[in-house]
């Protein structure tokens, strides 16, 4: 039990695993697409970062949604730079499982994606997401840009109404700009390509997210 506690409370940055210089060895091919998943990206392209739960799933909804170029499996919002996934899970890094959304905007606007992001999990569960307990289940929104950024707020406020009206509570997903994004191990990068039959958490709320005007 104190451990399970101890995994629900974001750790401050003196007590954070140390982490190291080295980045995380990955294919620089997304398995799915053929796409790179490393920078530098098409100068067309913007990128974000959506929490919602395992990475796995998550992963796989975005390579699927028209107009994303790639996707990235990953770990930010915490202290330790370059962690591993065991020590992303022990609690004391700080840092939720990520997928890095490199997408065209002229495929794909923003407002669009977020609704993606919002309807395909349960973003009022606080350090979880459904049976899978921890600060790296945490529901976040990374934002590369001031526009994607209130966008994003706006969003927040919009589905937090929505989901009130169907008796949920407030929605706690994290919203910060400019926040590092680190490589998860090669074996999670297109998890459920890898393993089609590999476990996906995701799960909706069934409340429909009404689009924010760009801007």
């Amino acid at each position: 039990m104190g451990n399970w506690i101890s995994k629900t409370a974001l750790p401050d940055p003196d007590s954070a695993l140390p982490g190291r210089a080295e980045a995380m060895v990955v294919s620089d091919r997304h398995l799915v697409t053929g796409r790179n998943l490393l920078p530098p990206f098409p100068s067309h392209t913007v990128r974000v970062q959506f929490g919602l739960g395992c990475f796995w799933g998550a992963e796989r909804l975005f390579w699927q949604t028209p107009g994303v170029y790639t996707t990235a499996a990953g770990y930010a919002g915490g202290h330790t730079p370059n962690p591993t996934y065991e020590e992303v899970c022990s609690g004391l890094t700080g840092h939720t499982e990520v997928v890095l959304v490199v997408y065209d905007p002229t495929e794909l606007p923003f407002e669009q994606l977020l609704g993606v992001f919002w309807e395909a999990h349960d973003p009022t569960q606080g350090m979880r997401q459904g049976n899978d307990v921890g600060t790296q289940y945490r529901s976040a929104i990374y934002c590369d840009t001031d526009i994607q950024y209130r966008q994003a707020v706006a969003s927040r406020e919009s589905y937090q109404q929505a989901l009130a009206a169907a008796g949920y509570p407030a929605v706690t997903t994290e919203i910060r700009r400019a926040v590092p994004f680190y490589y998860a191990e090669d074996y999670h990068q297109q998890y459920l390509a890898k393993n089609p039959g590999g476990y996906c958490g995701l799960r909706g709320t069934g409340v429909a997210c009404a689009a924010v005007p760009a801007g």
